[in-house]
Formats: structure tokens, sequence, C-alpha cells
């Protein structure tokens, strides 16, 4: 059964100001969809909504897996259902290892239940899978020997999350903003890898204000969002609009679209 992802009229707020005002979207297993938008429209608040970051409070609507309502679900329960988020900003935990990080996370999707210490997936059958998914994603394996993201350039963060998304095979996957300040050369690199893990088991939300990464990603379904709610939904040709001439039409198609929220959140917030 092809699993789905469906949001129906969700409002989120960040402390007392209203971001989303409204937002419905479905994905299914083996889609692509992009959402695209000016800075300030609420993009990474769904993204962080969805993934169950606690600073963003859900209050009305729903985000259903399957017709289970997910909304109240701590953010490891939603992972375990198949929820994944590549964080625009990932974070920096020095003295872990990737190896040792990654192994844990895998541990405990496909074994859910474990308790702390107990349940780890076998070094040798962890350690064989690994190299695989490294080797197919061209990364060096004395990559898994390095601590999560210290010292790490932008290229190799994202990347890191690539390594992630090949280890633990959500049936979703939210990106955003994976190319943020990358160069061309490491928006290809993590391009690639994210096209050679998508396909009829995953479904994909990639969050963007470009085109590049969609080069190698080819969406179904690309939704505008402005002032917190999708105003548009077209294929792929309508990133191609938005990439040549902004937004300035889809406002002019819009004019009783909400204003923009004004909060002060950081930039990662939305």
């Amino acid at each position: 059964m092809t699993s789905v992802l469906k949001i129906t009229d969700l409002h989120v707020s960040v402390g007392e100001t209203p971001i989303l005002r409204g937002v419905n979207m479905q994905i299914r297993q083996g889609e692509v969809h992009a959402l695209m938008g000016p800075n300030g429209s609420g993009k990474s608040t769904l993204a962080y909504a969805l993934a169950g970051h606690p600073n963003y409070s859900i209050t009305s609507g729903s985000i259903e897996i399957d017709g289970v309502n997910i909304s109240e679900f701590e953010a490891d329960a939603r992972a375990r259902l198949g929820l994944f988020l590549a964080f625009q900003y990932p974070v920096v935990i020095p003295g872990v290892k990737v190896a040792d990080f990654l192994r844990h996370a895998v541990s405990n999707i496909r074994n859910p239940d474990r308790k702390e210490g107990e349940g780890l997936i076998g070094m040798r059958e962890f350690r064989k899978e690994i190299r695989e998914r490294m080797t197919e994603l061209g990364m060096d394996h004395e990559f898994a020997r390095r601590y999560l993201n210290d010292g790490f350039s932008g290229g190799e963060k994202k990347r890191m999350e690539i390594l992630q998304l090949a280890m633990l095979q959500p049936r979703f996957a939210i990106l955003d903003e994976t190319d943020s300040g990358l160069d061309s050369d490491a928006v290809r690199v993590v391009s690639e890898g994210l096209a050679k893990l998508s396909g009829p088991q995953m479904g994909v939300l990639i969050i963007t204000h470009h085109e590049r990464l969609l080069e190698f990603n080819r969406p179904q379904f690309v939704h505008v969002m402005l002032g917190g709610r999708i105003v548009e939904t077209g294929g792929s040709d309508l990133a191609h609009e938005l990439h040549a001439r902004g937004y300035a039409d889809v406002r002019a198609r819009h004019p009783d679209a909400a204003p923009e929220p004004t909060h002060t959140t950081t930039a990662a917030a939305v």
C-alpha cells in the first residue's frame, strides 16, 4: 500500500505569533514535491512543524500519515513512522562520531522498543551497510570516523544529511533548503545523491528558493507559499517561472494573500 502524508488546514504559531494560516498538502510515496516562496513566507515553519519541533505550536488543523493523526506526536515517534527532516542548519555534535550517531539512529528506527544500550544493530551488519551506502553516494569511508558536523564545510554537512537519508530510508523526506549556502559543485553532488535515493518508497518535499536542486530531482508538484498559505500549485514549469521572474506575478495573481508574517525569531524559523 502506498503511504500518504496529509496536511489539512494547518495553522502554526511560534510563541504568540501565527505563521502558518491554513496549509493543505498531500504527498504520496514516490512523489517529489517542491515548496517555494520568499523569505518569511513560512516554508521552514512548515518543515519544523511536520517534524515535531517543540517551539512550533499547531493551533488547528492536522498532520496525518496513513490516516493516523500525528499532530501531537513527539519528534522521535514521527521519525519512527517514517518522517525525516534534513535541516537547513545541521547541528554540530563534537565528540560523537558519524558512524556511532548513525548506528544508534538506525537502531532506534528499526527497533523502536529497544532499551538504551540494548538492541543496537550488529556492528558487522552496520559497517557493511554504511560502507555500501557511502560507496553509492561517492563518499570517502573515512567520513564515518569524523565527529558529527564538527569542522565540516557546508557541503559536507549537507552530504551528511543525505547519508542519514540513505541509512534511515524514511517514507517521507523533507529537505529544508538543503542547497542553502552551497556552491554549484556541492549542489550538484547533493542533488545527485538525493536523486539516487528517491524512488517509489519515498515521498520527497524539497523546500528551496532556487531551481538548482530541482534539476536532478524534477518535481511533479510545485507549491508556492505566501503569507503562511499555499496560494498556487502547479508542475515543474511553475518552478521555471519563479526562477525567471520571481514572485511579483504570483503576488499580482493573489492580491488577497495574507501579509507576510513579521516576528522576532531567527531566519531559520521560517
